[in-house]
Order: structure tokens, then C-alpha cells, then sequence
């Protein structure tokens, strides 16, 4: 098993501060000129995670985890921006790890130590400030080499042609080093004016490096910031698969990530980020995302990223909903024209979607006693999976009458497990002893909500399901007893809570304010047009303009 960046500071603590390690080539020594070899290796565990907050500590974890021997190696300043972008180019062309000096008057033990682990018997320092203090790990036994940031310098002593790149953006870093291509080199540098540098002075080349067979089995997962940088241009020079999340550290979030750890040959994840750190849920998230199972629209996360459109109620039964008033391939059809015209008001795909009523509140008894009329698992499928195959999300609506919500939520267990298809609870007809429907609005305690969500989260996680979708249907305050204790812990589910209501824009944006107060927080969102209940009905770009915030769900009944 590799051993991770803390058993990297205790080994370093065992280096004298101050001994010196490197001879300098740029006074007078010759470096040797026998080739530089360089040996990789894979991780040795599924999942790796490098989370150290400080850049020195994270570019040397990264080196531990990827490589086993490396005779050269590239170094730059903490700090130096034009620097560690060329230095990245130089160990990318090279196939070497980089790593980074500290600044100034920090100690440098860290990097001594790691530079001996790797046996570097040459090291290139690049940037105005790398190698130059006393203090410095490019500062004795090895041979080193300085050069500033500048093309030539950099080309004159790697012996590498290095393609001149499109300047990079203050903010793309991280992107512009994970593109690297070690069969195509790449000189970057920061946007803007370029400092000038000196690169007459005559600098002594490398020897040859040898450079590794590509990790190709690795995929690196970089959340890009700053700290992480170096890490990536050492994976890709090791020739592992980077990708860049953005900042999030969830491999369920990205249609790219999904595709890339669930790829043929992918043995070993690596995730380069401080903010790795602090997910626990990390080893099941990415065992889902390496099923690579795409939710409809892309990755495996439902919000934010994609606004649903669903049609709401019953197939074969008009009084229940827009869903029943035409057959499967017409319901279909009809979903997605509501979906387009949503197309142009947001960002990220607008994904159809059907919500049925799977259990139907009745005003008789029946065998059962609860008044509810549940429908069979069997005769719902073909309509679940036709839906699934048209790239259509589905809900399960549950009208419970005088039983529990999980009760029947078990009952369509087995269409659940389907990765497109959430459930939906409607307070609205959980009844008490003694009630009926349509002669009181119904309710339940949070309580018996919470039960629903644990058993949905597990058996997504169980079953390495996405994300799926609980949404909360409600229009009164008092339809979801103690709401301030909804449980939202748990990242399996996006809980949405569902305003319903119908009449007046007036009275329904009254109703949607008062859902908002105190509303606890991190629930999305969603919003019900009624064909024939609302005056008006509003149109898809007068739904988008009028109700804050915007919804991530909207319904027509």
C-alpha cells in the first residue's frame, strides 16, 4: 500500500535541516550524462486521496503515489506562476515528476527527502526564484540546473520542442496542465504581459530521460485548486488520465468523471484536492460513478445541473392528471414538447419526465382497509420503462390514505431500482383514523417521512444507484408536521419540496413564499402549473420570470 503525505512529513523530520543536497552544474559542475530513468507504478488500493492543503506537501504525495524512481525531476517555486506552469510543460515533456520549493525561508525538508526517495541525481529548477536560496533543496548533492521562465531556456537544456500554447486565463490553471500531452508538448504561460528574462547565460543539458510506461490504468480526479497544481502535471507525466472537477469533490457530479473511472481498465482512482479531505461519503460515491450509469441528461447527481418537466397522473384515467389524457408514445411526445420550450430560458439540459400516481387515494375501504387503491408493480413497468428508454425521468406518486408512506414505498421496490425513477409523497391524502378523502386535507409527521428517505437512500447506495429524486409534495404549512427536522444528510436523495398548490398567481406565489420561511436548507425546489385550476396558467418563460427562486421541477396537471 502506498504511504500517504503524513508518513511523507515523518520521514522528512529524519532529514538534517540545512544539509545540503545538490551541487550546482550552474558554477562549474558537470551533471552526468548517463540517461535518467524514470519508473511508475499504479497505486496499489482502488482509491487514493491526496488532500493535503499546502501545494509543497500535495506535489510530493503525488510523486509517492505515482512514482517509484525518477533520476530527473523538475522543481519550482511556491508561488511563481509563470514558473510552475513552464516547470509543468518541462516534466510533462519529460515524463518526470514536479515538485515544489517552499517559499523563502521555509524549511525544505519535505522535498529533501522526497528527492532522495526518488534517487534524482539531476533536478531543472525553473523560474526566476527556484534554487537560488540557501535554504533551498536545489542547493547541493544533486546536479541542478536553473533556468528562468522562458521557452528557450527551457528547450536548450530538456533537448524537448515545446509548442507554443494559447495563454492561460488567471483562472485555468488546473485545465491547461491537465491537457498537457506528453506525445505533443506544450509551453504554457500565464495570460497577460509577459516579464522579461534573461536566457542568454549558456545552461547544460539533461541527460536523456527514459521515460515510463503511462499509468494509463490511473485516472486522477482534480478538484483544481491551487495546492493541487504540480500534482497534476506529475500525474501527467506519469501518463494517468486527469480530470478536473471544478472545485467539486463528488465523481457522481460529472457526465466526464462518470465516463472516466467506470472505462475499461481503469484499476486505480487517485483524488487531488484539499477538499477530498472532508468527504466521507467519497469510497461509495465513487463506486457508484464507476458503474457509469448516466442519469437522463448526464452524470449521476439530479441538482443543479438540469431542470425537470413532468407530466403529473395516471395512465388511462383523465380525471387524474395530463399523464392519462393520451396513450404511452403520445405521453411521451408530449413530455418533451413541455420540456422544449424551457430549452432556451436555462442553462444545462431540460429533461421530460412523467410522474405517476402509483398509489391512488380512494373513497372506499377496499380489501385492504386503507383506503388506497395501489397499483401493481407489473402494470406500471412497461410505462416506467418506455419512459426510461426515451430518456424520460420518473416519479412514483404515493397517495397512502390510512397506511404509512414506506409501506407503500416497499411495495415498488423493484421499479426503484431502476436508476431513472424517484418517488414522490403526497401529504395531502395521508389520513388519520376516521378520515376520507376530499373531506380534509391530510398530513404526516416528519417522522414517517424521514423512514422513506433512510430506506430510499440505502437501497440506492446498496444497489450503487445516481442520485435519485424524493420529492415532498405540499401547499399547506401543516400538511408536514415538524418540517424543520427533514433529514437532508443524506446524498444519496435530492429532496424537493413540491408546491402544489393551484388558483390565483396571486394566492400561489403567496404559498410559495410561505413554503420558503424557515424552509430548512438545502431542499430543491419545485413548481406546479394546472391546466384548468390556475388563472391563469403561466406559460414556460412566464414560469421561469416569475417564480424565485427557480425551480428545479416543474409539473403540469
Amino acid at each position: 500500500m502506498r504511504v500517504g503525505a503524513l508518513a511523507v512529513l515523518l520521514a522528512a523530520v529524519l532529514v538534517t535541516s540545512g544539509c545540503s543536497l545538490f551541487s550546482d552544474t550552474g558554477h562549474g559542475v558537470a551533471p552526468s550524462r548517463a540517461a535518467a530513468t524514470v519508473v511508475t507504478s499504479a497505486p496499489d488500493t482502488r482509491l487514493t486521496v491526496i488532500a493535503d492543503e499546502d501545494p509543497v506537501a500535495s506535489a510530493v504525495s503525488v510523486s509517492r503515489a505515482l512514482f517509484d524512481k525518477a533520476a530527473a525531476v523538475v522543481v519550482a517555486r511556491d508561488g511563481d506562476r509563470p514558473g510552475t506552469l513552464l516547470g509543468s510543460s518541462a516534466a510533462v515533456a519529460l515524463g518526470v515528476p514536479l515538485l515544489i520549493e517552499p517559499r523563502a525561508g521555509t524549511a525544505t525538508t519535505t522535498v529533501a527527502a522526497e528527492l532522495r526517495r526518488l534517487g534524482a541525481a539531476e533536478v531543472l529548477a525553473v523560474g526566476s526564484a527556484a534554487g537560488d536560496t540557501a535554504n533551498s533543496p536545489a542547493a547541493g548533492r544533486h546536479d541542478v540546473v536553473r533556468v528562468p521562465a522562458d521557452l528557450g531556456a527551457v528547450e536548450a537544456v530538456t533537448g524537448v520542442r515545446l509548442r507554443q500554447a494559447a495563454p492561460v486565463p488567471a483562472d485555468g490553471d488546473a485545465a491547461a496542465v491537465a491537457a498537457l500531452d506528453p506525445a505533443a508538448p506544450a509551453a504554457l504561460r500565464p495570460e497577460g504581459p509577459t516579464p522579461t528574462t534573461s536566457s542568454e547565460r549558456a545552461h547544460p543539458k539533461l541527460p536523456r530521460v527514459t521515460r515510463a510506461d503511462p499509468l494509463a490504468s490511473t485516472v486522477v480526479l482534480a478538484a483544481g485548486s491551487s495546492e493541487s497544481l504540480a500534482g497534476i502535471a506529475t500525474a501527467r507525466a506519469a501518463g494517468a488520465r486527469v480530470q478536473v472537477t471544478g472545485g467539486g469533490t463528488d465523481p457522481r457530479a460529472s457526465e466526464s468523471v462518470v465516463r472516466a473511472v467506470s472505462s475499461p481498465g481503469v484499476r486505480a482512482v487517485v483524488t487531488l484536492g484539499a477538499g477530498f479531505g472532508h468527504d466521507d461519503g467519497l469510497g461509495w460515491k465513487l463506486t457508484t460513478a464507476e458503474t457509469g450509469t448516466q442519469l437522463p441528461g448526464g452524470g449521476q447527481l439530479l441538482f443543479p445541473g438540469r431542470l425537470l418537466v413532468a407530466l403529473y397522473g395516471h395512465p388511462g384515467v383523465p380525471s387524474l392528471g395530463v399523464l392519462g389524457e393520451q396513450g404511452l408514445d403520445a405521453s411521451i411526445e408530449r413530455a418533451r414538447k413541455h420540456a422544449v420550450s424551457y430549452e432556451r430560458l436555462v442553462r444545462g439540459p431540460v429533461v421530460p419526465a412523467f410522474e405517476i400516481i402509483a398509489t391512488v387515494a380512494s373513497g372506499s375501504a377496499g380489501p385492504d382497509g386503507n383506503y388506497s387503491n395501489e397499483s401493481e408493480p407489473a402494470a406500471l413497468r412497461p410505462w416506467v420503462e418506455a419512459a426510461g428508454r426515451a430518456g424520460l425521468y420518473v416519479l412514483l406518486d404515493l397517495q397512502p390514505g390510512r397506511t404509512d408512506l414506506l409501506t407503500q414505498a416497499r411495495r415498488y421496490e423493484s421499479l426503484l431500482t431502476l436508476p431513472y425513477v424517484g418517488l414522490a409523497l403526497d401529504p395531502e391524502w395521508r389520513l388519520g383514523p376516521g378520515q376520507l378523502p376530499l373531506q380534509q386535507i391530510g398530513s404526516v409527521g416528519i417522522d414517517e417521512v424521514n423512514r422513506v428517505i433512510g430506506w430510499l437512500a440505502d437501497l440506492t447506495r446498496a444497489r450503487a444507484l445516481p442520485q435519485k429524486l424524493l420529492v415532498l409534495h405540499q401547499f399547506q404549512l401543516r400538511m408536514i408536521t415538524g418540517r424543520e427536522r427533514l433529514d437532508l444528510s443524506r446524498d444519496e436523495l435530492a429532496v424537493t419540496l413540491h408546491a402544489d398548490g393551484q388558483g390565483t398567481q396571486g394566492d400561489k406565489q403567496a404559498t410559495w413564499r410561505a413554503l420558503h420561511e424557515n424552509a430548512p436548507r438545502g431542499l430543491h425546489w419545485g413548481w406546479k402549473n394546472f391546466y384548468d385550476e390556475d388563472h391563469p396558467m403561466l406559460t414556460g418563460p412566464q414560469t421561469m420570470a416569475s417564480v424565485r427562486p427557480t425551480p428545479n421541477l416543474i409539473s403540469y396537471q
